[in-house]
């Protein structure tokens, strides 16, 4: 299968400002829990977050909208200088608690992806559509992350292909509707359970004009999957602010296509062509990494393409290769990230032809 990218031509709106200097690309925060005592991979604790949001002010970021950051992108409108966005993933009362007073302090706009299951069953540890009211009237916005966090690509046990499809419709469209009910309106944006998804999911995001979010990482610009856009974990491990900085700094891998082999790894391991844009680069610097493995092989095809192996297959689960590149200022990287998922039967995911 092949990843196409679009190939857009930036307008003449993207180089119309003079006095003011603009950027064609955004980088995109995902966060989970904001709390002392909830899980590591996924939270930051307050002090962290304040470390975070303070650098964030101090070095002149400009904290956008995301919604409105994705549309401009779309459009090929520039965004400000150091444009970053917010995200959390579910529906955690502690974004409420303890991150949204930070934001608020700030005037940082952010979003929130929602799994309404718990919202409606008012479960405390979840926030609540009146906290959700407060909080927009600051700055947020709340998009869909399904009705009960599912495992979008597996099947229930018994479950035919028609049936598993019509039940993720429902868990998106139900949550459509409560945005609706609940808040008056929908951004028309979702991110994935656990950042899987397949050709029939994306698919079912564009035919209801959704973006949606994976959990590979990397910018988003004019030429991503505007139905798999990519995100930046600044949780857990990748809290310190050393390694955010890195990040705020990265720019879109400049890639006409991406051939990925499909969304699912096999029993042998996976490969990742790339194919550049005419242009100047390092790509001697160019270098891809595969989780659980480290450096992959690089097998330059030809002056602007470069395969990336892994020397070995993935165990069942996710993966992915995370490639990076210095530009020649130094001061950024480009970025491109490809997950897979390595299904067993046992887990019930659906097929690759499905």
């Amino acid at each position: 299968m092949s990843s196409k990218i679009m190939y857009g031509i930036v307008t003449g709106a993207l180089c119309a400002s003079t006095a003011v200097q603009a950027q064609d690309y955004l980088p995109v925060l995902q966060y989970h829990h904001v709390g002392e005592s909830t899980p590591f991979s996924t939270s930051v604790t307050p002090e962290q977050f304040t470390e975070q949001m303070d650098y964030l002010k101090t070095a002149g970021f400009q904290v956008v909208d995301l919604y409105q950051a994705l549309e401009d992108l779309k459009a090929h409108i520039a965004l400000p200088e150091k444009a970053v966005a917010i995200t959390f993933d579910d529906a955690y009362r502690n974004i409420y608690l303890a991150g949204f007073p930070i934001m608020k302090e700030r005037g940082f706009p952010f979003t929130v992806f929602i799994n309404t299951q718990p919202v409606e069953q008012s479960n405390r540890h979840f926030l609540t559509w009146q906290q959700m009211r407060e909080m927009e009237s600051s700055g947020g916005v709340f998009a869909n992350h399904t009705v009960s966090h599912p495992y979008m690509l597996r099947k229930l046990e018994g479950e035919s292909d028609e049936a598993w499809l019509q039940r993720m419709t429902d868990e998106v469209d139900a949550v459509e509707d409560l945005l609706n009910k609940h808040l008056g309106h929908s951004p028309k944006m979702l991110a994935y359970p656990y950042g899987e998804s397949n050709g029939q999911i994306r698919d079912l995001m564009k035919q209801r004009g959704i973006m949606a979010f994976g959990q590979q990482s990397g910018v988003v610009s004019a030429d991503s999957d505007f139905e798999n856009l990519p995100r930046f974990p600044a949780s857990g491990n990748y809290a310190k602010l050393s390694t955010l900085k890195t990040k705020l700094n990265a720019k879109p891998m400049p890639l006409v296509e991406a051939q990925n082999g499909g969304d699912f790894a096999t029993d042998q391991p996976v490969s990742l062509k790339l194919t550049f844009k005419e242009g100047k680069y390092r790509f001697t610097d160019l270098t891809c990494y595969v989780s659980g493995q480290g450096k992959a092989t690089l097998d330059w095809v030809s002056d602007n393409e470069v395969v990336a192996m892994a020397e070995k297959p993935f165990p069942v689960g996710r993966g992915r290769i995370n490639c990076t590149m210095p530009d020649y200022s130094g001061q950024h990287y480009y970025w491109y990230s490809n997950v897979w998922i390595h299904a067993s039967a046992e887990l019930g995911y659906v097929s690759e032809k499905s």
